[in-house]
């Protein structure tokens, strides 16, 4: 197979794909958005050769700050966007968008209903936006997004915000790929306040009631601004720890003071209380982050300037905190071990496919020829075989790791490690159909499918 083969290595990567690759990554690099909207593309599709494009890319990441915005549908994300990103061009950022769509039922591909609301961006080169579906995926983000996220850090963009589909509970996919979670409700709405107590308060790092201008308004902030309060204050009856449903220990790891909110909230955030980052460091027991309440009226723009002081808030907290370092070390722990589960199960599949297929495999179960468990372990036992015995020869300081070390023969598996550390494929999205929006010259196109 041309270009990235089932266990993500890129030893099949043949070298015109290597050549146009290099070639495609040098364009974007150099700032061209029509490269960038061409790499997005074949990452989208799982093309072939697209670990490698990720995989060349990752070296270049780490500047641009990532904000995820979700919420249930209808709550105003795609108009908060917009007038996001309009904010952040007035001083001067450039600005990636991923708005994550619905999938078509037919074709698959993203509906583009996001980017219909985002008209005011369009004349604007410096504002990247990209449509990309979810492929029927729950969790609220494409399987491809955080390889798009990837994309849009190397290319230089300051500021990337990631809007979800918005399928209430399970939007807590967004952590995994967002520095920020800005979570945004509307008023009088009962369908939000039961999406909150079901778990997506864990996420948010920063509450937006938007449609401020509408009757309840005062009711949602106070029933957020007490939901905040319990959680927190649960958290500290705990010792300190986030509660079992937390995702990845959102709001501070391993301390939650509550003792002082004037120094956790934009206005007063711990760095600005005394203008020194040494106060921060100073403060014992460690404090989490209080997640604030901003009213916003997406329509006319008002009180985007108070989101954007939140959101600016919540990234100085990260770097002052160690939060930041904390919250990536989790983030790439997690796509580290769902891309060993991916390409895990692509060779398990492949064993499969050999023995017969699962039918053939049942059949013999049901025919008493044998059990699940015997064929698993028939299947599984030569792959842990091998990964015993590279433990083996790890401890005894065998020949082949030295031989990694000075890049000989040996060094073809150790590559391949690090290959699956960096790529990011999901067998979910492998052969999907899609509709893009190149922003280079602000057209839509529909990629064909490839089912």
């Amino acid at each position: 197979m041309d270009g990235d083969d089932a266990a993500g290595t890129k030893t099949s990567l043949n070298p015109e794909t290597a050549a146009r690759n290099e070639e495609l990554v040098g364009s974007l690099l150099a700032g061209e958005h029509r490269a960038l909207a061409r790499v997005i593309t074949r990452i989208e599709n799982r093309e072939p050769g697209h670990r490698d494009l990720v995989s060349r890319l990752y070296g270049h990441t780490g500047s641009a700050t990532v904000i995820g915005v979700t919420g249930s549908p209808g709550a105003g994300k795609s108009t908060l966007v917009d007038k996001l990103a309009n904010a952040y061009r007035e001083r001067g950022d450039t600005v990636g968008i991923v708005a994550v769509d619905p999938s078509s039922p037919y074709s698959g591909g993203s509906v583009l209903g996001d980017r219909i609301r985002m008209g005011s961006t369009g004349g604007d080169m410096d504002v990247f936006v990209r449509s990309m579906s979810t492929r029927g995926r729950l969790g609220g983000l494409s399987t491809a997004t955080t390889d798009a996220i990837t994309a849009l850090d190397a290319f230089g963009k300051d500021v990337i915000v990631v809007e979800t589909v918005g399928t209430g509970q399970s939007e807590v996919d967004v952590v995994r790929a967002a520095d920020t979670v800005a979570v945004l409700v509307q008023p009088g709405s009962g369908d939000d306040v039961q999406m909150l107590k079901a778990g997506i308060l864990e996420i948010g790092d920063v509450f937006v009631v938007n449609k401020a201008d509408m009757d309840g308004v005062e009711r949602t902030v106070a029933e957020l601004e007490e939901m905040i309060h319990r959680r927190d204050a649960g958290r500290n009856a705990s010792g300190g720890r986030p509660n079992a449903g937390s995702v990845l220990g959102h709001h501070g790891g391993e301390g939650y003071s509550g003792d002082a909110p004037e120094a956790q909230t934009p206005s007063g955030s711990r760095a600005a209380a005394d203008g020194s980052a040494d106060a921060a460091a100073d403060v014992a027991p460690r404090e989490s982050w209080q997640p604030p309440v901003v009213e916003t009226v997406a329509t006319s723009g008002s009180g985007v300037d108070d989101l954007v002081e939140a959101l600016d808030a919540h990234a100085a907290y990260l770097r002052e905190s160690g939060d930041g370092e904390r919250r990536a070390l989790d983030r790439l722990g997690e796509e580290i071990r769902r891309l060993v589960r991916s390409d895990g199960n692509e060779l398990l599949a492949d064993e499969i496919r050999r023995e017969g297929g699962i039918e053939t495999l049942a059949q013999r179960v049901l025919d008493g020829e044998t059990d699940p468990y015997t064929i698993s372990e028939s299947i599984v036992g030569p792959l842990r075989t091998c990964v015993e015995a590279n433990a083996d020869r790890e401890a005894d300081g065998g020949s082949e790791t030295d031989d990694a070390a000075d890049g000989t023969d040996g060094s073809s598996e150790t590559d391949t490690d690090a290959d699956g550390t960096a790529d990011t494929d999901d067998a979910d999205a492998v052969g999907s159909d899609r509709t893009t929006v190149d922003d280079a010259d602000r057209t839509t196109a529909s990629d064909a499918d490839r089912e």
